[in-house]
């Protein structure tokens, strides 16, 4: 079964999986910037919306350009 992006998640709940994942907050203005160092030394930066809900299809987008397996976002999502 594959599992589903939440439609409307709420914020607090996003950036707690996201910190489960290893981000951090950098700055928090009208968007959300998050950042992760990896293991190499790279970094991985993310940007969110600072709304009080997130829609799936946002979630789907932000988690494509840091990389981020469906699975591994839903995972964490869901321990929150």
């Amino acid at each position: 079964m594959i599992m589903q992006w939440p439609h409307d998640a709420p914020k607090h709940q996003v950036i707690k999986a996201f910190e489960r994942l290893g981000f951090e907050i950098s700055r928090e203005r009208e968007h959300i910037a998050m950042e992760r160092e990896n293991p190499d030394g790279s970094r991985t930066p993310l940007i969110l919306p600072n709304h009080k809900r997130i829609k799936g299809s946002t979630l789907r987008t932000v988690c494509t350009c840091a990389k981020i397996p469906r699975e591994d976002f839903l995972k964490a999502y869901n321990k929150t």
